[in-house]
């Protein structure tokens, strides 16, 4: 064992088996965010190396055995994370975990095989949560081709309610309009949360006015979103063809989605024997065996027609030349994953549409679950998203009791500065509020701010 405890610290004991990306981005958040954090791995070095950086504790050693677990401490642990790159080996030391000691415990599995079981393996192993990073990062994509104009898409409210992501583009009616002005002439039903410009990520006020090359998110009901985006000048209408160029995990996730929803799939994979494989489980979809690097095989696939261009592979490099190439010869919308998450000052620079990071999609449904596990019983986080690169959050909570944000209109409420009350989801009915509205028990809550690390509803006042 290596590393030592910061003094004082707060929080819930938590193990990471893994020193992996998704490894690596946990420790950064959870570490922030005052929990006493040990981490695992087979690599001494690696842990070592994490163990130093973040003035955590590091043990070598399988995450699978009950020897090294007990060195890290599973005894007295809160929670239990294994993301390793081995399913088996995830589900075996949460298994192990589990027989030891009295804590939760997450997985992250990823084989469709399993995946399809999750329900079954999550209840008969006792597990918080199973986590998929390549099906989530999937049904993100699902949702962005279902309105290619948003650059992400975000559900709350049980699905009643969005947090789009757009770019205003030159021309626009936008353009020059204060928030006050939108809100008055054309869109009364909606509220915009956060914005980018020059590289500042803000919560803005009534009197900010919007500019061309603003990346702005907005919440709204999931009708009066997409009515909104018409309105601005936009295109709404789903794609009806995609190619997904490479042929792993994600791109079986997304075809299945893709196809259930009536899109047409073409997916391009250099492995014939991945390509045989695909062909049997996604026989509507058309599977092309080839180098999705090849100029000219895309184009004699239909690139420059296709609708929407997903660049899957497994090289971020090569998903972001693929991304360019299809923005400069099609107008197709494009989606990349990006595995990596360094150089994102240049990712962020290139005109690349939406870009989806499997991995940040892993960690915040699992600090989701961490932040729910410290709460009180007053409120409870339904969901969390990070926005603009983890610059600003969104977060959803449940009020389930009497506190001091309830039954006082926001206008008296002493918030803290950066933040925005942006949707009230009551009855059934997703509400934009107003200074005279009051937050009550029963209701589900959106916030969005610069601040991070809620974990209550009352985490919102100054």
């Amino acid at each position: 064992m290596f590393g030592k405890k910061k003094e004082e610290k707060r929080g819930l004991r938590i193990i990471i088996v893994g020193c992996g990306k998704v490894g690596r981005t946990l420790v950064e958040q959870l570490s922030q965010e005052g929990h006493d954090i040990t981490i695992v791995d087979r690599d001494g070095q690696k842990a070592q190396a994490l163990a130093n950086l973040y003035d955590i504790m590091g043990v070598q050693g399988n995450g699978a055995s009950y020897g090294v677990l007990k060195e890290a401490g599973i005894e007295t642990a809160d929670l239990l994370i294994a993301v390793t790159q081995s399913d088996e080996l995830n589900l075996l030391c949460c298994t192990v975990g589990k027989q030891v000691a009295n804590c939760a415990a997450i997985a992250r599995v990823r084989t469709p095989d399993y995946s399809r079981e999750v329900g079954y393996l999550r209840e008969k192993l006792g597990l918080a949560m199973i986590i998929n990073p390549e099906m989530e990062a999937a049904a993100e994509a699902a949702r962005i081709l279902y309105l290619p104009t948003a650059l992400e898409i975000d559900s709350f409210a049980h699905g009643q309610a969005d947090l789009i992501k757009f770019k205003v583009p030159e021309g626009n009616v936008l353009d020059g309009m204060n928030l006050i002005t939108l809100g008055q002439r054309i869109a009364p039903d909606i509220l915009i949360c956060a914005a980018e410009r020059d590289g500042q990520v803000i919560i803005p006020r009534g009197q900010y006015t919007i500019r061309a090359g603003d990346i702005l998110s907005f919440a709204a009901s999931r009708a009066v979103g997409k009515k909104f985006l018409e309105d601005i000048g936009f295109k709404t209408n789903r794609v009806r063809n995609a190619m997904l160029i490479g042929g792993g995990r994600a791109a079986y996730y997304l075809a299945r989605q893709l196809l259930s929803m009536g899109i047409q799939v073409k997916i391009i994979e250099i492995s014939r024997e991945r390509c045989e494989e695909l062909s049997i489980l996604l026989p509507k979809a058309v599977i092309i065996n080839g180098d999705g690097t090849n100029e000219d095989l895309l184009r004699e696939e239909g690139i420059e027609r296709d609708e929407a261009v997903v660049a899957l592979t497994g090289i971020d490099e090569e998903n972001i030349l693929l991304t360019l190439f299809a923005r400069r010869v099609s107008q197709a919308k494009t989606i990349t994953k990006i595995n990596r998450i360094t150089f994102q000052d240049v990712i962020n620079s290139l005109d690349l549409g939406s870009v989806i990071y499997p991995k940040y999609i892993t960690s915040e449904a699992i600090i989701r679950y961490v932040r729910a596990m410290k709460e009180s019983m007053d409120s409870n986080i339904e969901t969390l998203y990070h926005m603009f690169d983890h610059r600003a959050e969104a977060v959803e909570f449940r009020v389930d009791a009497p506190s001091g944000v309830t039954d006082i209109p926001l206008k008296d409420l002493q918030l803290k500065d950066s933040l925005l009350v942006c949707a009230i989801y009551r009855d059934g009915k997703v509400r934009i509020p107003n200074g005279q509205d009051a937050i009550r028990v029963g209701d589900t809550i959106m916030v969005v701010t610069t601040h991070t690390g809620f974990s209550d509803i009352r985490d919102i006042l100054a």
